[in-house]
């Protein structure tokens, strides 16, 4: 999607593109929105901060003052912009003004299917990725399968939002290990089908989602948005090396400060992986650029584990992705997903015309929802 504003940023404009998404389900406001962006400079993450919390903190104070229905409405957006203004604050994992949790459960949510159907219901189990959280997946799913008769059950793993803010709980890419549980809780609900339970992933969630499937039996269906391959090479695009096993081999093999040097000079000249570093050092509790590039390059379907899965896999693609478009003459990192899949697998694109061509699709969620919730109809 063309890049309206923050020209120079494009992940600041990509951030607030995910924010207006939001408005399709009741998250956001455009107005709202784009009079917040519009006070905030390229690249100042304070700024950023001060400018949605601004937003968030007005909206919050005039719906505790208005009638239910309105009140629920703007408490709502306010929560989007909460989030929206703690985004870009994890280079200092003590920074005071993160959002706090006191709890220490895994935090969760679900949503039973509209109308409570009669009978065990089929169900989605639905995560977010790199760094969004479960609160976001109200809009982009949770809602729009309720409706349809599915139960959804949305929550946070490890390395996201309420389980890192609570627990310090770091990502792991044995995700199986973390959908297992989540399973063992679902199933013992007897509202919910176990023959018919879907994952659902979004972003780094279209590593982990198909990552768990290829080792948890239990999925009759696992939805990647959008497919990962080889999560470390939506960064090493970014990096000044003809091979990304270059870059991988390097990080794993210790202390190099030519590698360093790189790093740092890369991260001074792209937003992408300015942003990527600082949040995936929080994120796997990784000290250095180097040692969390390392890290990261276990995310990968390499290792053949793709060839594992057996129930049916839809694998999203965005045709103008910011961090998994193809470079050079290689393919995009969902189709290589899709390349590597055995099971019964389909391809989904989404495009410029559209409106959809942006990672992970924010600017035409009801679209994305509309062909994704259709195509498990026929599938579960």
């Amino acid at each position: 999607m063309k890049q309206l504003m923050f020209h120079d940023d494009p992940a600041f404009w990509f951030e607030t593109l995910r924010n207006l998404g939001l408005s399709a389900y009741g998250g956001s406001d455009v107005g709202e929105v784009i009079a917040t962006a519009s006070r905030i400079t390229s690249g100042d993450y304070d700024g950023w901060h001060a400018a949605w919390l601004s937003t968030a903190g007005r909206l919050e104070t005039e719906a505790r003052g208005a009638h239910p229905v309105s009140a629920c409405d703007g408490l709502l957006r306010a929560s989007s912009y909460y989030r929206a203004a703690e985004f870009f604050l994890h280079r200092n994992p003590e920074d005071p003004r993160m959002i706090p949790y006191e709890d220490t459960v895994l935090h969760g949510y679900l949503y039973r299917a509209a109308g409570e159907p009669p009978g065990p219901r089929p169900t989605v189990v639905m995560h977010n990725g790199f760094d969004g959280a479960a609160e976001e997946l109200h809009f982009f799913g949770a809602l729009g399968g309720q409706e349809r008769g599915y139960h959804v059950l949305t929550f946070d793993g490890p390395g996201q939002p309420a389980a890192v803010h609570r627990d310090g709980l770091v990502f792991r890419p044995d995700w199986e290990n973390v959908v297992g549980p989540v399973l063992d809780f679902l199933t013992q609900d007897p509202g919910v089908d176990p023959a018919r339970i879907a994952l659902l992933g979004v972003s780094l969630g279209g590593y982990l989602a198909p990552r768990a499937a290829a080792y948890e039996p239990r999925l009759a269906a696992v939805v990647a948005l959008d497919g990962v391959f080889d999560a470390v090479s939506a960064l090493t695009a970014h990096l000044p090396l003809p091979q990304e096993e270059e870059v991988e081999r390097a990080a794993a093999a210790g202390p190099d400060a030519e590698l360093d040097r790189m790093l740092t000079d890369a991260r001074a000249n792209s937003p992408i992986l300015r942003w990527a570093f600082d949040h995936g050092r929080y994120v796997t509790n990784t000290s250095t650029d180097r040692e969390f590039l390392a890290e990261y390059a276990r995310y990968s379907f390499k290792d053949g584990s793709a060839g594992n899965i057996t129930c049916p896999v839809l694998a999203c693609e965005a045709t103008d992705d910011l961090y998994c478009a193809p470079t050079g003459e290689e393919e995009s990192d969902p189709r290589r997903l899709y390349r590597h899949l055995t099971a019964p697998k389909t391809l989904l694109s989404f495009t410029e015309v559209e409106g959809g061509d942006a990672h992970c699709h924010p600017g035409a969620i009801r679209l994305a929802v509309a062909r994704i919730f259709d195509w498990l109809d026929d599938t579960i």
